[in-house]
């Protein structure tokens, strides 16, 4: 077994860093997201302060880089950005990124420099959930590849309803802690351990059958228009009419067939105001005439003074959702407007969205209260549980394009559907490119589209009604357990360092 202190450890961080991507969709190979954590445990176990910063950054490094690198195609492909600045601003987002797994690993081994033996493995579980989190909260919040939503398919997610994502991986992470005890040391306690472990995935299972909300009323049939438009076209004051004109002809078979008519996040690229009247008339005529209610991503608002991203209803109950929660860069750009002109990723066309408010009315579509969300913001369970209970179904709109074929639609679609078992509701979600999809209750999918073609997904949704304990708690549970379990341990370490320096002293 090679020495604590030996440089190898780095080597191995690295690539355990890069290897666990693969635990994620599209591939979803989960038990790496068991066996990965445990071999970080035994990496970080008896280094110095400075060894653990250092493999928790390369850790960090190799994981963003080859979990995240999508970001690339963003900025080259279409963000007007020259090549070497892209590859530039990418990896400075993986080195901050990796900033997190370092402090992790650096307030872990501290920890245990001043803790009993016997509790190394609770505190490497318990920072890393608590750092995971803090991820998904500082600075905007980057929850992205959480170790929970590896466990999707896996006998894990019965507890998704109860814990949520965070509770997923603090399960994990437990069942990582006991893999490591198990290949250092056989002894009665970590046999005992196995089986207490091995019951928890068993009741996962069984978690899986149980339903914590019922069926409300008839189900609500859905067309989901993919028109598959280029990107690059995004911008182009040519094809804005092009692009209108093709998301009008293709709904047009679907008027009264459906109960919801859906179009994608940035289905016009135009200002609701400015688009022709005529143009607006005739959709909102079709709809209120035909009996089937229109959902369309756009920008609305004053270009000159405050605009959003929004979903927008039209039909027998008008309806307007703000997005809440932006991407930074890339909807914002929190720079002055001489940093701006570094890059043009920073200073794209519509990059200065403003925040919709926190509290905002459901839409109401097709007789039924909605959760909207868009894009970005599904992977904030926690912001969307705002319009839960009430709400009986999940609608999402998105645009994956910027990504183009790398994993990050498989990854976001992966998040999507854990907050559909977290919250027991089914899920409408509209992509201008695929995936566009539609999701039961259990995470599982009704209908899907195919990526890069243009479609019409059509389906049906069941509504549901009922809470389901995360919905009435959210994350507290397990961020409230976590942060305790670690202040204990903090504060228990800060005695036995004064009982050593008094020691010493003496």
């Amino acid at each position: 077994m090679l020495d604590s202190q030996s440089p190898w450890r780095d080597v191995i961080a690295f690539f355990s860093g890069a290897l666990l991507p693969v635990a994620f969709a599209p591939i979803s190979f989960y038990p790496l997201a068991i066996i990965i954590p445990a071999i970080m445990f035994w990496v970080w176990q008896g280094c110095s302060l400075g060894q653990a910063f250092r493999r928790g950054y390369v850790f960090g490094f190799g994981f963003f880089l080859f979990g995240v690198s999508w970001i690339y195609i963003a900025i080259s492909d279409f963000g007007f950005t020259s090549v070497p600045v892209a590859f530039l601003l990418t990896h400075i987002f993986v080195a901050f990124l990796a900033l997190v797994p370092a402090l992790q690993a650096l307030f872990s081994v501290w920890l245990m420099n001043h803790l009993n033996p016997r509790l190394t493995l609770p505190v490497f579980v318990a920072v890393w959930v608590l750092f995971e989190w803090l991820r998904g909260w500082i600075l905007n919040g980057f929850p992205w590849l959480s170790q929970g939503y590896s466990f999707i398919d896996s006998p894990l997610v019965g507890y998704a309803p109860i814990l949520g994502v965070y509770g997923l991986s603090l399960l994990a992470l437990i069942s990582s802690a006991v893999l490591l005890k198990l290949f250092m040391q056989r002894n009665l306690l970590t046999i005992s351990l196995l089986f207490i472990i091995s019951g928890i995935w068993i009741f996962g299972s069984a978690f899986q059958a149980m339903s914590w909300t019922e069926e409300k009323g008839k189900p609500v049939s859905v067309a989901i228009v993919q028109a598959n438009l280029l990107q690059i076209t995004k911008w182009d004051p040519e094809q804005i009419l092009h692009r209108m004109n093709t998301y009008e002809e293709m709904s047009e078979p679907l008027w009264g067939k459906y109960d919801l008519i859906m179009w994608p996040e940035n289905a016009l690229t135009i200002l609701w105001q400015d688009a022709p009247s005529v143009y607006k008339q005739r959709l909102e005529q079709r709809a209120i005439e035909s009996g089937t209610d229109l959902v369309i991503g756009l920008p609305y608002g004053d270009i000159d003074t405050q605009y959003y991203s929004s979903l927008l209803v039209l039909g027998k109950t008008p309806g307007l959702y703000h997005k809440r929660h932006l991407v930074p860069f890339g909807e914002f750009v929190p720079l002055p407007d001489f940093a701006k002109k570094l890059a043009g990723f920073f200073d794209l066309p519509m990059s200065g969205f403003s925040h919709g408010e926190r509290q905002q009315p459901h839409l109401i579509v097709a007789g039924q209260k909605m959760a909207p969300s868009i894009c970005y913001e599904d992977a904030f369970g926690e912001e969307l549980i705002d319009f839960l209970p009430e709400a009986s179904l999940l609608i999402n709109g998105s645009n994956n394009a910027w990504y183009g074929k790398s994993w990050a639609p498989f990854q976001h679609l992966q998040i999507a559907r854990m907050r559909t078992v977290e919250t027991e509701r089914q899920l409408i979600r509209s992509t201008t490119t695929g995936i566009s999809v539609l999701v039961d209750h259990r995470g599982q999918f009704l209908k899907q589209s195919p990526q890069f073609e243009r479609a019409v997904l059509t389906g049906e949704v069941q509504p549901r009604r009922g809470a389901t304990p995360y919905v009435r708690y959210g994350n507290y549970p397990v961020v409230i357990f976590v942060s305790l379990l670690v202040f204990l341990l903090m504060v228990l370490a800060l005695k036995n360092r004064s009982r050593q320096n008094s020691s010493a002293s003496g």
